[in-house]
């Protein structure tokens, strides 16, 4: 499950369930999926050209998602293809693009750097892009434990637990192994857990995953996919010996060669899941408010590091821990990265050169502080965010109340 807040604060959460999927609902996800594929492209087709031709009159056009839901209709009127399918995954389809195209051009407007912004939407290619379809409420309903889909399509869902409450939409996706999924939007349920009096400060790294000022809870690297290396090396080996010449189809080997590699793969994405959420669900339920770090990890993928950044999942990580923070009603805080490794956590004075990485240790020059490098940087978190604690632990003084974070 995956929570999330909404414009209007009240939240929601994701339930994702298995499918079963025949193969006449297989035919016609597929067909669906076609479908909303090519209404994708034509809106990267019709946003370029508008684009290109604003560019060259000087005059400013737009291609916004009145234009391309006029495009659908017209497409589907000329098109008995297009128009034997629903029209509701379509139309999400103009929706989803319209949200990617407008992060793009933000990042753009802000000028963040390079490595840092979302692309623009590219054109989705039969055989790399993998099926997704969104369904509203009037798209979709649950009927003696199977999910009905808009176009007459049938599946069962594995219903592992109940849904807390009525879904407001559902996304059915497949996934690289070729299992099917629904994903359900519900509205989200708080659940408080008793209060303990304690905060706690994370701060981010590689040796370790997650550095707190509570030794207790520390992260240790688990390293998953160091220990599945060897296997999914000698995958990508034999697919390496098999790869089809091109314009040729690959052979039963490389075919089955890719789908172990991409089974080992999703095993290990799962090991790294399964270990951020117990750390993060023993994090909220041992502590009042949480101080983190809002680490963006995106730039180590071109560093010496970034094998084993990519192995921490500090990313998926910290997005597990917010959103446990959020179901259980904690205080989840983050706080601006810069300069926590040059200021001190003692007396806040702040050193005049950056520490090289190899140094684990930091001295105040100010007052004589000496702690290791990531733990001065938890206890700075704390800081930044208004829960200076009494002592190093992270224990409040009785009646102490929690401060807005600045």
């Amino acid at each position: 499950m995956t929570e999330a807040a909404g414009a209007d604060g009240v939240g929601h959460a994701r339930y994702t369930y298995r499918l079963r999927v025949s193969s006449a609902a297989r035919s016609g996800l597929v067909a669906e999926w076609d479908r909303c594929r090519w209404v994708w492209n034509e809106c990267v087709a019709k946003s370029r050209v508008v684009h290109l031709h604003s560019k060259a009159t000087g005059q400013k056009a737009t291609c916004g998602p009145a234009q391309l839901d006029r495009m659908l209709t017209e497409a589907r009127a000329r098109t008995p293809w297009l128009r034997e399918g629903s029209s509701v995954p379509q139309q999400q389809v103009i929706r989803d693009f319209g949200r990617s195209r407008a992060k793009a051009h933000k990042d753009i407007r802000e000028r963040l750097p390079m490595m840092r912004r979302a692309g623009t939407p590219r054109h989705k290619k039969k055989r790399e892009a993998l099926a997704s379809l969104n369904y509203t409420k009037r798209g979709f309903r649950l009927k003696d434990g199977c999910l009905h889909l808009a176009g007459g399509i049938v599946v069962t869902v594995v219903w592992s637990r109940e849904l807390p409450a009525e879904p407001s939409s559902v996304r059915v996706y497949q996934d690289s192994l070729g299992h099917w999924y629904a994903s359900f939007v519900v509205p989200a349920q708080v659940q408080p857990l008793p209060e303990t009096g304690r905060v706690i400060g994370v701060d981010w790294g590689v040796k370790e995953t997650a550095t707190t000022t509570s030794d207790d809870h520390d992260l240790l690297h688990a390293g998953h996919g160091r220990k599945a290396q060897a296997k999914l090396t000698r995958y990508d080996r034999i697919m390496a010996r098999r790869r089809p010449k091109k314009g040729q189809p690959a052979s039963r080997g490389h075919r089955e060669a890719k789908r172990l590699r991409a089974k080992a793969y999703k095993k290990v994405a799962r090991q790294r899941e399964d270990t951020g959420r117990k750390w993060a669900k023993r994090v909220v339920r041992d502590h009042d408010a949480v101080a983190v770090e809002d680490f963006k990890p995106k730039f180590l993928a071109k560093t010496t590091m970034a094998r084993k950044a990519a192995d921490a999942a500090i990313g998926a990580t910290q997005t597990a821990l917010i959103e446990m923070g959020r179901k259980h009603g904690r205080d989840i805080r983050l706080v601006h990265p810069a300069y926590t490794t040059m200021d001190c956590a003692q007396c806040g004075a702040r050193a005049k050169h950056a520490l090289p990485l190899g140094e684990r240790t930091y001295t105040c020059t100010a007052c004589g502080a000496v702690s290791p490098r990531d733990k001065n940087s938890a206890r700075v978190m704390l800081v930044r965010a208004g829960l200076n604690p009494a002592g190093a632990d992270g224990t409040r003084p009785p009646g102490a109340l929690l401060q807005e974070a600045a």
